[in-house]
């Protein structure tokens, strides 16, 4: 550890952060303790569903206009609600990528402004990275570990060696499962936005009624493919058209089972590879993240799965599983205490891999 870094680690950080990657505008305050704890002081989410529910999706210009419409009340009220000024921060941490290009431009200008005009350092966070570190904030817990990262752009389950150092053992060779929740919604007509709408529906449906397939399992690589999966439920539900909203849960319960099938046997495939690369002495813990960890049900998978393989499951509060602020302040604070900083030329980056030495997934797109 360098100087730098070792003055760092041993002072209490307060960093702000912004987040504005896709549909949520957030801003957050976080406090990192000097033996490594983390607390939020605030933590202020705006979703933009209403904007983007006439279109069944997200639409960039949208998205983009939105959060330069608030991003700035937004500070000013993380800010007021955490009782600090500018001048009492350490740094202001805004995600740098990945995300849609237009939102990550606004994120990144106001954040490098707070840091120019404040003479603070300035941090450009990683997206996943932030969701991969978030249960170090909530449950204190540290690498190694084994990760599961569920959204609406990403599938990928990585061991989190370190703050930085991430080692990708599988990912989606096409959709992200986040991506197939929002589009069966679509096709079933159950709203937006889709994991929660899917979700719902399926409580009341009957999952035996439609026989869909599991992709990938039994692979030795731990990928996932949810395409195909998709294209069934769109058969299924043209089979039994003009749909009843009997029809639409039953297909979606259908479609939830399916996809936990497949997480559960991907997920068990990564256990196998982590105990054999961190070795038998290393602690099992599996952390899922993203925003369709908020998902009921597949956390009584996984939490059933860890159990059987002697693995203990951490889950973010629902609340910090979507995208969100306090994470990115989070990210920042870590990579402060490490001694980082980023340049205000710092650019945006809309496609950023966590792990960089990742070959490409045989058969997989550029979203892998």
């Amino acid at each position: 550890m360098t100087n730098a870094a070792q003055a760092s680690s041993d002072l209490d950080s307060l960093v702000l952060g912004l987040e504005a990657s896709c549909d949520e505008t957030a801003t957050a305050v976080v406090l990192r303790s000097a033996d490594g704890r983390g607390r939020i002081l605030s933590n202020i989410v705006r979703t933009q569903w209403e904007q983007h529910r006439p279109f069944g999706g997200v639409v960039p210009e949208i998205a983009a206009r939105a959060h330069v419409e608030c991003l700035d009340t937004l500070t000013r009220e993380a800010m007021r609600e955490a009782g600090v000024g500018f001048g009492d921060l350490s740094a202001v941490a805004a995600t740098a990528g990945p995300g849609l290009i237009g939102g990550l431009i606004v994120g990144l200008v106001t954040g490098k402004a707070i840091a120019l005009a404040h003479a603070k350092p300035f941090l450009a966070v990683h997206h996943l990275e932030a969701h991969a570190l978030t249960v170090g904030l909530t449950e204190g817990l540290a690498p190694p570990y084994l990760l599961l990262l569920v959204s609406g752009g990403h599938t990928q389950l990585l061991i989190v060696h370190g703050v930085g150092s991430y080692e990708r053992l599988g990912t989606t060779i096409d959709d992200a499962l986040g991506e197939a929740f929002d589009k069966t919604a679509k096709l079933l007509g159950l709203g937006f936005p889709g994991g929660p709408a899917v979700e719902r529906a399926a409580r009341s449906g009957n999952a035996a009624r439609f026989e869909l397939p599991r992709p990938m399992l039994g692979r030795r690589e731990p990928h996932f493919s949810f395409a195909g999966l998709k294209t069934a439920v769109r058969r299924a539900a043209e089979h039994v058209a003009p749909l009843t909203d009997q029809d639409a849960c039953d297909i979606a319960a259908a479609f939830q089972r399916a996809v936990n099938d497949c997480v559960r046997d991907r997920c068990a495939r990564a256990m196998e590879i982590a105990s054999e690369r961190l070795g038998a002495s290393a602690p099992r813990h599996l952390v899922v993240a993203g925003g369709v960890a908020a998902n009921e049900q597949l956390r009584t998978t996984l939490h059933e799965l860890a159990a059987e393989r002697g693995y203990e499951l951490h889950a973010p509060p629902i609340a910090l599983c979507g995208d969100n602020a306090a994470m990115i302040a989070w990210a920042g604070a870590e990579r402060l205490a490490l001694g980082l900083r980023d340049p205000l030329d710092a650019s945006a980056r809309p496609r950023w891999p966590l792990d960089l030495a990742a070959a490409p997934a045989i058969g997989a797109g550029v979203k892998a």
